[in-house]
């Protein structure tokens, strides 16, 4: 316009209340409208009934809910419910299951009974066997009643004291404490067969026999369980006695080095970990005073360190976990959640593809992705061998690459040397796999394994734990989420989103996720499409003024709140119980959108300014004939 008048008067002026005019074009008020939407989105999350206690960290990306392409989860308390029962206890020789417990207690019993007392000379060989055989159960009860972190507490009208807590207080006023459940159960099942936990500070222990005798214990070291290390020990001192003892559990993988020679180890964790159960080795060694003296300054002068203080001190503990004495094995079973089967199920006709990865066994893992339905009954699986180097991981991936439609199981070391030499082969198979476990999993694993899945496919992550140890996956991926479980809030605070069961997982996404991405679009194009609407209606006007007066302004910024507050708050293509139901619209969410479809867009906002325009221009000549 400005051209066409050939620049006459001030023209500069005229070009720049144009620009000002023309800024409508610019969705600058977006921002807010999303910022505002997003605060609401929330909210409902917080407020829906159906997933009680679920609370939102980060309300910045609940509309990132719905488009998640991978989801990785933890196994223990997160598919799992995190409430250890004590199911076996395998000596070797002989295992003892839930069905046989009163033998053990038998064996128990008669050690303190009948401590000195030989046997009749009509049993012979029997009764010596059957002696041996209780030494062997009490050995190995008293080592699981020992080696542990669990302190008991009484509660009872705030009394503390220890000694006035044994004389006052039952067995059903006391309670067990411990960051872990599996020490828990394990704690419990000694009291059960009569090796009872009663008293414990930072230098001492008492357990009470199944004749009442307190035996007292000094604790002289105590080596807690980490990530790392995979075990934990601690060094007592028997009162009565004298004896020093230092006592070990851990997992099989780490305490098969640790123990004497033995045959049936291997084969017996194996068989425990197919029937799902959780499997600890423990295993003590004798120490005579001077042995201990020994270690403990070199351990006390390892602590003083400066230099490479952590590595000193691990150093000097290995120098005592050596030709260790294998007690038993002990396995623990932990129950699904409830809801987790169909969760999945669901989850997976959303057109995600589910990881589990956890720190259990291989064996463990793969019974538990069964048993919860992360693999299919008509899926085959695929155990990825043991791999050290690079070409034995050149030719299982060539062996995998054969493979199609099933499911991967990959330990934590063999998916180390693959990463290290094939990372790019790996995970463009590993991709194609509906399902993925990783077991044996370092946290450091955990989050690798987030941020390949990010780089690679350039794809939304999910990832879902409960416990320290998924922090970093947690934190890792575009949406966090944590369920407050058994072992502490430290997942739950560090998460985006924290929920209290893993089935609430199923409605954030598939309808708070779906629905919060959908009314963000729509509010998107929404203020998009006002914007051009208004622009173009001022450029085919020509008018270096504004088109409406205060009062019509007004009016249209009313309807404009009142339409965004809709679009934000209620609006639904499908009800939520259909949205749930029907699992594959949240597919549809994936989909990309191309060039054609936003200029299909910007056609029809420029077309409807258009009319509009057509239309006043009209009403205007009209208006002017009639006044003339």
């Amino acid at each position: 316009m400005v051209t066409l008048q050939h620049f006459a008067g001030r023209w500069y002026l005229q070009i720049l209340r144009f620009l000002l005019l023309f800024s409508n074009i610019i969705p600058i008020s977006l921002r807010v409208n999303l910022d505002m939407g997003k605060i609401v989105y929330s909210w409902m999350i917080r407020r829906d009934p159906k997933i009680p206690g679920t609370v939102v960290r980060s309300s910045t990306i609940p509309e990132q809910l719905g488009r998640i392409s991978y989801l990785l989860t933890d196994k223990t308390g997160t598919l799992t419910q995190n409430e250890m029962v004590f199911k076996r206890l395998h000596l070797g020789t002989v295992a003892y299951g839930m069905d046989s417990m009163d033998e053990v207690q038998s064996h128990i019993f008669s050690v303190y009974t009948q401590p000195s007392q030989d046997p009749p000379a009509q049993k012979g060989t029997t009764t010596k066997v059957r002696k041996t055989m209780s030494s062997r159960v009490y050995e190995a009860v008293k080592g699981i009643a020992l080696c542990h972190n669990v302190t008991p507490s009484y509660e009872s009208n705030g009394v503390t004291d220890q000694a006035e807590a044994e004389r006052q207080f039952e067995d059903s006023c006391r309670v067990y404490q411990a960051s872990s459940p599996d020490e828990v159960a394990l704690v419990q099942w000694t009291e059960s067969v009569g090796l009872t936990l009663v008293g414990r500070d930072q230098s001492s222990m008492q357990l009470r026999t199944p004749g009442g005798q307190i035996m007292n214990f000094t604790i002289l070291q105590i080596f807690p369980f980490t990530y790392e290390s995979k075990r934990m020990g601690i060094i007592v001192r028997e009162d009565s006695t004298g004896e020093i003892t230092f006592y070990m559990k851990g997992a099989d993988v780490v305490m098969a080095g640790i123990v004497q020679y033995n045959d049936w180890l291997e084969e017996e964790c194996g068989n425990m970990a197919r029937e799902g159960l959780r499997v600890l080795v423990v295993a003590k060694k004798s120490l005579t005073e001077e042995q201990y003296q020994d270690f403990e300054a070199r351990y006390v002068q390892a602590k003083l360190s400066v230099h490479d203080r952590s590595l000193k001190v691990a150093t000097v503990i290995e120098s005592l976990e050596m030709e260790m004495e294998l007690l038993c094995l002990t396995g623990v079973e932990d129950q699904l959640q409830v809801d987790v089967r169909p969760t999945l199920e669901t989850l997976r006709n959303a057109g995600m593809k589910v990881w589990m990865l956890t720190g259990d066994k291989l064996e463990t893992a793969t019974c538990t992705a069964k048993n919860a339905h992360l693999v299919t009954r008509n899926q085959d699986i695929h155990i990825f061998r043991p791999v050290t180097n690079r070409g034995e991981a050149h030719l299982e991936l060539n062996a995998f690459r054969r493979k199609h439609d099933c499911a991967l199981v990959i330990s934590g070391d063999s998916l180390e040397v693959c990463l290290k030499y094939y990372e790019y082969e790996f995970m463009e198979l590993a991709c194609q796999c509906p399902a993925v476990v990783c077991c044996r999993c370092a946290p450091t694993q955990k989050a690798q394994i987030v941020r390949l899945l990010q780089e690679r496919t350039g794809k939304l992550t999910c990832a879902v734990g409960d416990g320290g140890n998924d922090v970093s996956m947690i934190q890792e991926a575009d949406c966090g989420v944590g369920v407050e479980g058994k072992e502490g809030k430290q997942a739950s605070l560090a998460a985006d989103f924290s929920i209290t069961q893993f089935k609430h997982l199923g409605r954030l996404l598939m309808v708070h996720g779906r629905n919060s991405y959908k009314r963000s679009a729509a509010l998107s194009q929404f203020v998009i499409h006002r914007s051009l609407c208004i622009s173009t209606m001022q450029m085919i006007l020509c008018q270096d003024h504004q088109l409406f007066n205060v009062i019509a302004r007004i009016f249209w910024r009313c309807f404009k709140y009142f339409f965004q507050r809709t679009l934000t708050c209620y609006l639904l293509d499908i009800g939520k119980k259909n949205q749930y139901l029907f699992s594959s619209l949240y597919g549809l969410t994936l989909e990309k959108r191309n060039v054609l479809n936003f200029l299909v867009g910007i056609t029809q906002s420029f077309t409807f300014g258009v009319y509009i325009s057509t239309y006043m221009c009209s009403h205007l000549v009209c208006v002017d004939m009639i006044r003339h």
